[in-house]
């Protein structure tokens, strides 16, 4: 989009989540939920937030723990009832990208009347969402979503469509990054949401829309990201790496308000088939056949992107985007492989039967038209086709 924001307040190092009861003052956050899920108690997460809210002499919180591993509107208006039971004021986002969303979904249906559809972005809700939305502050314990500095939330709707919300009114007034909250985190899932990370930083760089900022930040965190993932995923308590991906993390939602693409759209359509897929495995899996499909783009032939990416990832010099994206889609094969990512759709259980619902997804997803070339149904399907498996 021709827009450029960059609105949130972002405290990033480690030991960050200390400055939380200032950023509640500062906001004015006096009752709020923390929107979380069961996993992030079960690592004794959640007990350290509270520890940081009762130093600070805020006493009054409410805890939603049942975000699902890819949030729903069920679980959204579970949430949005207990801020009406207990009179939240705001919200505390903790948790991974799923925690994020949800409680962006929180902050819209508590304020707002009606099905979320509503207030879809392929239903034209965007301008539907004002500023009576809950404040959000955000604290990521993963590195790969961004939801922590981004305007938009994927959240799995009743009926059973994973729909974008997006709003500069849902930017978190702040994000707390604090790299130690992901020292825990296990190998598989540092790889999927790294890699999520990376798809962001790609794709943003890919999209045609003119945007020097984003272009900047996205080719900075995908240098981060590719040359920290498989540190961060061999070795999880190496501080500087986690700091490195956390970092890629955030700027990829920083760059990406410019637009995704293909990988995107194809990635929400798969997770509408199964919810229980995790979306940055998915998007590591895409991405080959995404970056070689983007290759014949004008924008990309003009611009050099692809070569650019190429430079960026540590990859020899190009002589072509053609060449750069064939580097670049065999570096990341390779990558997943490295990484113990799944080598293809078929080891997720998905097969060419399921083809058909992805594509119908793909086509209407919000992520479609800002991919640098359009792509048909036909194009889907073979992008389909040759992520069955890597090789």
């Amino acid at each position: 989009m021709p827009q450029i924001f960059y609105l949130t307040h972002v405290t990033i190092e480690s030991g960050a989540l200390a400055h939380l009861p200032a950023e509640c003052q500062r906001i004015g956050v006096s009752r709020p939920l923390i929107v979380t899920d069961a996993g992030i108690r079960a690592a004794g997460l959640l007990d350290k937030l509270m520890a940081v809210l009762q130093a600070g002499n805020l006493a009054s919180v409410t805890v939603y723990d049942g975000t699902p591993a890819n949030p729903t509107e069920s679980a959204v208006r579970e949430a949005a009832a207990l801020v009406k039971q207990h009179g939240c004021d705001s919200l505390i986002a903790f948790g991974g990208g799923s925690s994020m969303d949800c409680a962006k979904g929180v902050a819209i249906v508590a304020t707002h009347e009606g099905p979320m559809t509503h207030y879809a972005t392929i239903e034209g809700g965007s301008p539907r969402i004002s500023e009576r939305v809950l404040p959000v502050i955000a604290i990521p314990t993963t590195a790969g979503t961004g939801s922590e500095v981004a305007r938009g939330a994927i959240v799995i709707v009743d009926d059973g469509r994973k729909l974008g919300f997006h709003s500069w009114n849902l930017v978190p007034k702040a994000a707390l990054l604090d790299p130690d909250l992901t020292l825990g985190l296990p190998p598989m899932l540092t790889a999927a949401t790294g890699m999520d990370a990376i798809a962001h930083c790609m794709e943003t760089f890919m999209a045609p829309a003119f945007n020097p900022p984003a272009d900047g930040i996205a080719l900075d965190g995908l240098a981060r990201a590719w040359s920290h993932i498989e540190l961060a995923t061999r070795n999880g308590a190496d501080r500087e790496a986690r700091l490195q991906m956390m970092s890629a993390s955030m700027e990829g939602a920083m760059a990406f308000q410019k637009g995704l693409g293909c990988v995107h759209s194809l990635s929400h359509a798969t997770g509408a088939v199964d919810h229980t897929l995790h979306h940055g495995t998915l998007n590591a899996i895409y991405l080959p056949a995404v970056v070689r499909f983007n290759a014949q783009a004008e924008s990309i032939v003009r611009e050099r992107r692809m070569e650019r990416m190429a430079l960026a990832m540590g990859l020899p010099a190009q002589a072509n985007a053609a060449a750069a994206a064939d580097a670049i889609a065999t570096a990341i094969t390779r990558r997943n492989h490295e990484l113990g990512l799944p080598s293809g759709l078929a080891a997720l259980g998905l097969s060419d039967a399921d083809f058909d619902h992805i594509v119908h997804g793909a086509l209407a997803d919000h992520s479609h038209k800002t991919n640098p070339r359009i792509a048909s149904a036909g194009d889907y399907r073979q992008m389909l086709q040759d992520s069955l498996v890597l090789s």
